[in-house]
């Protein structure tokens, strides 16, 4: 994830074809929190109405025989035993709200991989245990169930990521909760870490990150890069929903923002059709907070 222009008039026929071919779909916003001690409490980021999806991050050090280890970025301390179980109320709150919470595995700074099958059952029986509706007597975040597992993987290449999905969509078999699995990939297509992953046909919701990414962003420079890029990824990937990833703001990437007016007269209209169309996801609540980003957008999306 990072810090991780306009368009052209010859671009918006390909936008119009690309919207005429598809019919019309509501979506929602998903926001990561967890990155920037400046943000705001979790239960402030839910309480603002904006957000239907927010993505807690991160879970950066985990598998092939490291202790997991959260990074909240100050939100709360980790090393301390019960540091961050004080995220339990307001991870409760947000749900309460109907707005889903996943914890969200990886970054772009961690340490962390999955060297075998073995290893993958190991770390999505910490996850459950741990976060989801198992049980540990040293639960990171508390008694709250979270409602999935997002997968942000930004190194760690490796075969096993679809073992890991694998063994945590088995849990929605277990109780009344359903397991959600989403992801992060970077646009290009397909994603070099969890590209494998994606085609096991578990994960509910894919916010594809077009941005830092030029070839297959929103582009100026090049008119068919994005509904290209678009068009493969709902086309390829046996997901039930396809978000646009965005940052929030132009300091929270470095390329991709769309400024508001394009992205709502533009990009939206193009996208919205598609039955797989799922809405937006913003990096971060952060840049969000500095923008108004989601704000401006929600009654677009």
């Amino acid at each position: 994830m990072a810090i991780k222009a306009s368009f052209c008039l010859h671009y918006v026929p390909i936008l119009l074809i690309l919207a005429l071919a598809t019919r019309s779909e509501a979506g929602g916003i998903a926001i990561y929190w967890g990155q920037n001690g400046n943000e705001g409490t979790l239960a402030e980021t839910c309480a603002t109405g904006n957000y239907d999806y927010v993505n807690i991050a991160f879970l950066s050090t985990f598998g092939s025989g490291r202790n997991a280890m959260l990074n909240l970025a100050g939100h709360c301390d980790p090393y301390t035993p019960n540091g961050c179980v004080s995220l339990s109320s307001d991870i409760k709150s947000c749900q309460s709200k109907g707005i889903k919470v996943m914890l969200s595995i990886g970054g772009g700074a961690g340490a962390y991989s999955i060297a075998s099958p073995g290893d993958a059952y190991q770390v999505a029986t910490y996850l459950w245990n741990n976060f989801l509706g198992g049980k540990s007597p040293s639960r990171p975040l508390g008694d709250a169930i979270l409602d999935g597992i997002d997968f942000d993987l930004e190194s760690g290449e490796g075969p096993y990521w679809g073992d890991l999905a694998k063994n945590l969509a088995k849990y929605s078999n277990r109780g009344n909760k359903k397991v959600y699995l989403t992801a992060a990939p970077q646009c290009p297509f397909p994603d070099a870490c969890v590209g494998g992953a994606l085609q096991t046909g578990v994960f509910d919701y894919v916010w594809v990150q077009f941005y830092n990414n030029p070839p297959c962003q929103y582009n100026q420079e090049n008119v068919t890069s994005f509904p290209d890029s678009w068009k493969q990824w709902i086309s390829s990937i046996p997901a039930k929903k396809i978000f646009l990833g965005l940052p929030a703001a132009p300091d929270a990437a470095g390329s991709g923002f769309i400024p508001v007016g394009d992205l709502t007269s533009q990009v939206l209209p193009a996208i919205k059709g598609s039955t797989k169309y799922g809405g937006v996801m913003l990096w971060s609540k952060y840049y969000d907070d500095q923008t108004g980003y989601s704000s401006s957008i929600k009654s677009h999306v």
